[in-house]
C-alpha cells in the first residue's frame, strides 16, 4: 500500500481529501498540520508538524517516507499586513522541498498555490505572469517561484484552487450560504457577474486525477481547479434560496455603494461590516479561469451544482 502525506490535512480541502482517501483504502495516510483534525476519525493520522520547523519537518518526512505528497498547508486569510506574516507559504515550502529531496521512493507531489496570484478579472498570458492584489497573493507567487526554481526530480504539479465551497468550508464562502439562508442576501441590482467556483467533491476528484494521470499530462504543469461551467452568481444564489423556499429581493446597486463606504469607515476602527469597497469590487468583477488543462485529465465531475447545494445546506444545518 502506497504512503500519501497530506500537509494541511486539517483544513477545508485537506479534511475532504483525507475522508475520500480513507474510503478508498488505497493509501497509508499521514497528515502534517499544526491544527488538530476536524473529524474524530482523522486523529490517528495526524502529526503536529510546523513546516517552518526545518529540523522537525525533515525528521518527520524521513520517518514517514511518503510515496505521494499533497501539499495544502498554508496561511490563506487576507488579514496579514507584511509579506513575512505569510512565511509558512514561502519558507515552509522551501523547507518541504529540501526535505522531499531526501526521499528516494517519492513518486509525485502536488503543491497548492492560489488563484490570487492574479487579481480578479486579470487574465494571465502564461503561468509565469503574475498580478497579485493582496499580500497573501504575493506570498503564493513566491511559493510558485521557489518550486519552479527548485525544479525537483520527482513528478510535480502546482494547483491553483479557485473559489472552492462545500462541507467544512469557512469564510468567506460559508457566509454566502448563511446570509442567503438567513434571508439577509440581496441581489446587486442587475450586476450579475460570472466566476469560477468549485464544489469540494469535484475538486478532490481533480486532485486525485492529477495523482494518477500519465506523467506527461501533469509533470511541471500548473492547473486551475474548479467546476467547468462559470457560475452566474445571481442564478446560484437563487438556486440556494429555492432549496429553503426563499425569494431574494433585488436592491438598487447604488445602495451597495453607499453601504460599502460605511463598511470602509468602520473597518478603520476595527469593526467588521458585511460590505466594503474591496469586497464589493470582488462581488461585481467577472473572474473566469481557464480550466482546459484539468479538464483533459478529469472531464467528468462527479457532483452537479444542484446536488452540491443540497449537500452543503444539509451539512450547514447539521453543524
Amino acid at each position: 500500500m502506497f504512503k500519501i502525506l497530506v500537509t494541511g490535512g486539517s483544513g477545508f480541502i485537506g479534511t475532504n481529501l483525507i475522508s475520500k482517501l480513507i474510503k478508498e483504502n488505497k493509501y497509508t495516510i499521514c497528515n502534517f498540520d499544526l491544527v488538530e483534525p476536524k473529524i474524530k476519525e482523522h486523529f490517528s493520522l495526524w502529526k503536529k508538524v510546523d513546516l517552518e520547523n526545518r529540523k522537525l519537518l525533515m525528521e518527520s518526512i524521513m520517518d514517514f517516507s511518503p510515496d505521494y505528497v499533497v501539499h495544502l498547508a498554508a496561511r490563506t486569510d487576507l488579514h496579514g499586513i507584511h509579506l513575512s506574516d505569510y512565511s509558512v507559504n514561502m519558507d515552509g515550502v522551501s523547507n518541504l522541498l529540501e526535505a522531499l529531496q531526501c526521499i528516494a521512493s517519492l513518486k509525485r507531489v502536488i503543491f497548492t498555490s492560489s488563484m490570487y496570484v492574479c487579481e480578479p478579472g486579470y487574465i494571465p498570458k502564461n503561468f509565469d505572469d503574475y498580478a497579485p492584489h493582496t499580500i497573501y497573493g504575493k506570498s503564493k507567487v513566491e511559493t510558485e517561484k521557489r518550486i519552479k526554481i527548485a525544479d525537483p526530480s520527482y513528478i510535480w504539479s502546482i494547483i491553483r484552487p479557485t473559489s472552492i465551497w462545500g462541507p467544512f468550508f469557512g469564510e468567506p464562502y460559508d457566509k454566502f450560504f448563511k446570509i442567503i439562508l438567513s434571508r439577509l442576501y440581496l441581489h446587486l441590482g442587475t450586476r450579475a457577474c460570472k466566476k469560477t467556483y468549485g464544489y469540494i467533491e469535484n475538486t478532490i476528484y481533480q486532485i486525485e486525477s492529477i495523482l494518477t494521470a500519465k506523467e506527461k499530462s501533469v509533470n511541471k504543469k500548473v492547473f486551475y481547479l474548479g467546476d467547468y461551467e462559470p457560475y452566474n452568481i445571481t442564478e446560484w444564489a437563487n438556486e440556494i434560496a429555492a432549496n429553503a423556499g426563499i425569494t431574494i429581493p433585488n436592491v438598487p446597486f447604488g445602495l451597495f455603494i453607499f453601504l460599502a463606504k460605511i463598511g470602509d469607515i468602520l473597518k478603520r476602527f476595527g469593526i467588521t461590516f458585511p460590505v466594503t469597497s474591496f469586497r464589493l469590487k470582488n462581488m461585481t468583477t467577472n473572474n473566469v479561469h481557464d480550466l482546459s488543462l484539468i479538464y483533459k485529465i478529469a472531464p467528468n465531475l462527479p457532483v452537479t451544482r444542484q446536488e452540491a447545494n443540497k449537500r452543503t445546506i444539509k451539512w450547514i444545518k447539521e453543524n
